[in-house]
């Protein structure tokens, strides 16, 4: 997987060029700031309590990550999520993170296991008053537990990259198919079992799969579906 462009100008932690950066970043990850939506340099800094040269600095670093498009006579413009490089940084993760939850297995303790466990029942309270951004930490919180194990580094890095790509597509997939979660929840409890049980690895792996191909799955059951509501719509085109 192709790494972002390398940057040899990043301002030092704590910078207020830095501060503008992880803030805005935020916003956008966390969906304050949708795709589409207008970044007016001068309302964010006045937001942040700066001037505009760093809020600037920090745009210039989130269109190179693909966060930020510029549009003429609009400006800087939240960019869109792209579902093919959602799509395929999906695929990847279902086969490096079953792989390294596989390999992990044999190694998760006791403790680990009541971790994850709190984790997942955190996320079974969240449905009741659903939160999809909390809810996705809470998702990333349990599965790191599962695969923090993992003995091979170069595996653990290819899943610490997919983690990393879908947060910067923010792809808290949860927001659009909803109902996806309680499912999730149920796989989970299912996941622990197994590893619990002492499943062999091949076991834990299909599982670890199934999971994250069912929540691939159900976004681009969701993503066709809008796609040809939108296609049918008297307005479109």
């Amino acid at each position: 997987m192709a790494e972002p462009a390398a940057t040899t100008d990043v301002p030092a932690a704590g910078s207020k060029s830095q501060q503008a950066y992880d803030a805005v970043k935020q916003r956008i990850v966390d969906g304050a700031y949708p795709p589409g939506h207008r970044l007016v340099l001068a309302a964010i800094a006045q937001d942040l309590g700066v001037s505009v040269v760093p809020v600037r600095e920090a745009i210039r670093r989130l269109e190179a990550e693909g966060l930020v498009t510029f549009q003429r006579n609009v400006g800087a413009t939240v960019a869109g999520i792209d579902p093919t490089e959602y799509l395929y940084t999906m695929q990847t993760l279902s086969l490096v993170e079953g792989a390294a939850t596989a390999l992990s297995a044999p190694l998760i303790s006791a403790t680990d296991l009541e971790r994850a466990r709190a984790v997942n029942d955190a996320m079974r309270a969240c449905l009741q008053d659903f939160d999809p951004v909390r809810f996705t930490r809470l998702n990333q919180d349990f599965h790191a537990i599962l695969f923090e194990h993992c003995p091979n580094p170069h595996i653990l890095d290819l899943v610490h990259r997919g983690w990393n790509r879908l947060a910067s597509l923010r792809s808290s997939t949860f927001r659009f198919v909803p109902e996806r979660a309680r499912e999730s929840v149920e796989e989970h409890a299912h996941l622990l079992a197994l590893i619990a049980g002492g499943a062999d690895a091949d076991a834990v792996e299909r599982a670890a799969r199934r999971h994250r191909s069912a929540t691939l799955d159900a976004y681009l059951t969701h993503f066709s579906t809008t796609e040809a509501i939108s296609d049918a719509s008297p307005d479109h085109g």
